[in-house]
């Protein structure tokens, strides 16, 4: 089911999108580490595992939203990615930092910390379909991130004690100003998709439940705080 109040935006393409990967959402809605996420009992060791790897993943997902923003059709969309890829590097860092601090986790020890195999596979993935892909994939590739965050932070939101350890991760993705972010990326995958062939739609579908999987994944590792073994 997707987020409460983002019904109104849904074109064809997302509205599909979602229906075919509904039950890989209720996975991730339900895995373990959302699951103790929102009832505050997420060890911290795997909460800071996640958010080290998730402030490394935004830098990769910041330049993909600006390759973006750099194919996008007209000069509105051109606007709408490249704020969207300032916020996920300016924002959801300012959000990072809060619990750096917290943790004590200062920049030397962020930056000697490599990214993860599902991290890394993340980053990849995205990159290679910003160069590699054209405008409407890309955007596909791009909503997962956006969406199944809104729809789990939404989730959570409803279900979490207000002294809750991770209050400050849920209010900002269960917040009014992320929600009009997500909508806006839904419009404009839809809008690509409109233009799109049936080859690309094809590759869009593909793209949006790779995306899906990976979110799956990255979730997964932090919660058994995975890492290279070579």
């Amino acid at each position: 089911m997707a987020s409460p109040g983002l019904a109104g935006t849904l074109g064809a393409f997302s509205q599909e999108a979602w229906a075919r990967n509904a039950a890989a959402y209720e996975t991730i809605r339900s895995m373990p580490f959302n699951a103790e996420l929102a009832a505050g009992t997420l060890p911290q060791d795997r909460f800071r595992h996640y958010i080290v790897q998730d402030a490394h993943y935004l830098i990769g997902f910041g330049r993909a939203l600006s390759l973006a923003a750099a194919k996008a059709p007209d000069p509105d969309t051109i606007v709408q990615f490249s704020r969207a890829a300032q916020e996920a590097i300016v924002v959801e860092r300012a959000l990072h930092g809060g619990f750096f601090r917290d943790y004590g986790i200062g920049p030397e020890t962020f930056a000697a910390t490599p990214l993860t195999p599902a991290c890394d596979h993340y980053v990849c993935y995205l990159m290679a379909t910003a160069y590699a892909e054209p405008y409407a994939v890309l955007c596909a590739a791009l909503l997962p991130c956006f969406w199944i965050y809104k729809a789990v932070g939404d989730d959570i939101f409803a279900r979490a004690a207000p002294d809750n350890p991770y209050r400050a991760w849920i209010d900002t993705y269960a917040g009014d100003e992320f929600a009009a972010a997500v909508a806006a990326m839904i419009a404009a995958t839809d809008r690509a998709a409109l233009d799109a062939s049936e080859g690309e739609r094809a590759r869009m579908h593909r793209a949006f439940t790779q995306a899906t999987r990976l979110e799956w994944q990255f979730w997964d590792s932090a919660y058994r705080d995975a890492a290279w073994t070579l």
